[in-house]
């Protein structure tokens, strides 16, 4: 097969483009989060630039870390912010670039979705999205070598993305990994009243209630919060800031929040 690479839309921008500065970044967001000892088999994580939602998503790439979870394989789902498409869009492309090198795609299991009337094999949502992007990094300090399936969700229903984790997601070899922010753009005390019902909303598994207003990726977590349900998977918020209490101006926030599905 002839390697076809998708390249690096956002270093340089959302995280260094300097695989030494890159490298160095990612350890010191693991290592400052607190260590959680939860029998992980999925997380929803935040998807800004580093220096906004990296704190927060490092709880996560950490409990991934420290539990020496055995994962051959990685589901990583976020939503479409540059193009409009119905459905989910799995890669033509074989593999994912970064400044750390080649993240491999895992063509098994796109082959075992790619028959699905809501599935598109397509490069075109991946070329310029950062949400998937911007988690590479992390995966290939914590969990280096293994596969990946990089999916963008575009308008589906969560239905749609349930079925789909039940055919690629149920066995505990994989990795379930939804990037999400959550609240936008609104007063620091505001937003964290907003986020603070939405983590609650994700602890107890009440889907139904979350809408985009609340969270960028609520369709993939939607379709994660039923199959972990289903699942009798438990959830746990590790770490829940936003923009103002990391990087950026407390009078108009974005939400991030790290959280685990453990058995």
């Amino acid at each position: 097969m002839e390697e076809k690479v998708r390249k690096s839309a956002v270093a340089g921008s959302f995280y260094p483009a300097d695989p030494q500065k890159l490298k160095k970044s990612v350890h010191a967001y693991i290592s400052s989060a607190e260590i959680k000892n939860l029998n992980s088999r999925a997380f929803i994580v935040p998807h800004a630039g580093f220096v906004y939602s990296a704190p927060i998503a490092g709880s996560a790439y950490k409990t991934i870390e420290r539990n020496n979870q055995q994962f051959k394989r990685i589901v990583l789902l976020g939503p479409s912010h540059r193009v409009a498409f119905k459905g989910v869009a799995v890669p033509e492309s074989n593999s994912f670039e970064t400044p750390l090198g080649k993240v491999k795609i895992d063509i098994e299991n796109k082959n075992k979705i790619i028959h699905l009337p809501f599935v598109t094999e397509s490069d075109v949502p991946h070329q310029h999205e950062h949400c998937l992007e911007v988690q590479l990094p992390f995966i290939q300090e914590v969990l280096p070598d293994v596969a990946v399936l990089p999916i963008v969700v575009g308008d589906c229903e969560p239905q749609a993305i349930y079925e789909l984790l039940n055919l690629i997601a149920s066995d505990n070899d994989t990795l379930v990994l939804v990037s999400s922010d959550l609240s936008h753009y609104h007063p620091d005390n505001e937003a964290k009243k907003i986020d603070s019902h939405t983590a609650s909303d994700i602890e107890n598994f009440n889907y139904n209630n979350l809408n985009g207003e609340k969270a960028c990726g609520y369709i993939a977590i939607q379709g994660l919060l039923k199959f972990a349900k289903e699942n009798q998977w438990q959830s746990k918020v590790l770490d829940l800031r936003n923009s103002g209490d990391t990087a950026g101006d407390k009078s108009r926030v974005v939400g991030y929040g790290a959280f685990a599905f453990y058995e």
